[in-house]
């Protein structure tokens, strides 16, 4: 038995489809459709109904599905206690959460919190979005905090956990103010004179927002650059490599010295929920103060 089975089966069950779950498990679709059939093999019996479309659980796979939920949950549970024993301290809140919202949220708000709950120690998991789901599904963290989009899907199933709206963030198109003046870089630019920009990788969250925010939109850019994280993106704006969208909460200090101005118009902007999810039950006396904090 693999473990990586069942997370491929749950997977599975919430996408009802073989290529979006592989996209998702970052395997290719026959490894991951082996893997299925490894997991099926290992149990003797099928799981999933390939005759239909979408793809639906068997009988026998909505039985397995509440143990294989069970099983992955009391793994992560049992490895985190076994850790957290071994440290000699189990009163660590866990926060999961992407890279910049680590840097340019929580940390300030952790100062908060620890200032009004006393002997608050907090563990944070700073990671891509679908990781940070992961472990908030298989309860390897108390609290995930994550942007939302309406055209961006969590990979999660919100119905199992409470959610807290804690406010809006803007994305929007930024370049060093020196640049835009001596290149003279414009949006939505022309066709002879694109601009350079500094690109998300279309498979992370922030990619697929701004695709889906000047996808529809006749925006000439020229992409010389790639990365996944926010703060590298912010890096190559600071130096004048081109324009990249970045959440004004990661720029407010440039802004305010007049280092980078916003390229283009409003319609490039995307607007994000940033929200905190947890399952209440599952938090210690601690954690639900923290809970409570955050307006729960």
């Amino acid at each position: 038995m693999d473990l990586n089975w069942l997370r491929d089966f749950i997977c599975l069950e919430r996408t009802l489809s073989f290529t979006r779950a592989a996209e998702e498990r970052n395997i290719t679709q026959p490894a991951f459709s082996r893997r299925v059939k490894s997991l099926e093999n290992w149990l003797g019996i099928a799981l999933i109904d390939r005759a239909t479309y979408p793809v639906q659980l068997s009988p026998a796979g909505k039985q397995f599905l509440p143990v294989a939920k069970a099983t992955i949950a009391d793994l992560i549970d049992a490895r985190q206690a076994i850790r957290e024993q071994d440290q000699g301290d189990k009163s660590f809140q866990r926060f999961a959460v992407l890279h910049t919202i680590s840097v340019n949220y929580l940390s300030v708000r952790l100062e908060e919190l620890e200032a009004e709950i006393d002997d608050l120690k907090a563990r944070v998991i700073s990671d891509n979005l679908s990781t940070c789901c992961q472990l908030l599904a298989e309860g390897g963290c108390d609290f995930l905090i994550c942007y939302r989009h309406p055209d961006v899907p969590l990979i999660l199933d919100e119905d199992q956990f409470s959610r807290i709206d804690l406010g809006v963030e803007k994305l929007g198109p930024f370049a060093l103010r020196e640049a835009i003046a001596s290149k003279g870089w414009v949006l939505p630019g022309t066709a002879q004179k694109p601009a350079p920009y500094l690109a998300y990788e279309r498979t992370s969250f922030l990619g697929t927002v701004v695709e889906q925010t000047i996808g529809n939109q006749l925006v000439h850019l020229n992409v010389r650059y790639v990365d996944a994280l926010v703060e590298a993106i912010k890096r190559r704006v600071l130096s004048g490599s081109g324009i990249g969208w970045l959440p004004y909460s990661s720029v407010q200090t440039e802004l305010a010295a007049g280092t980078l101005e916003q390229v283009g118009p409003p319609e490039l902007e995307a607007q994000m929920t940033l929200s905190v999810f947890c399952s209440p039950e599952r938090l210690d006396e601690k954690g639900l103060e923290v809970w409570k904090r955050f307006g729960g």
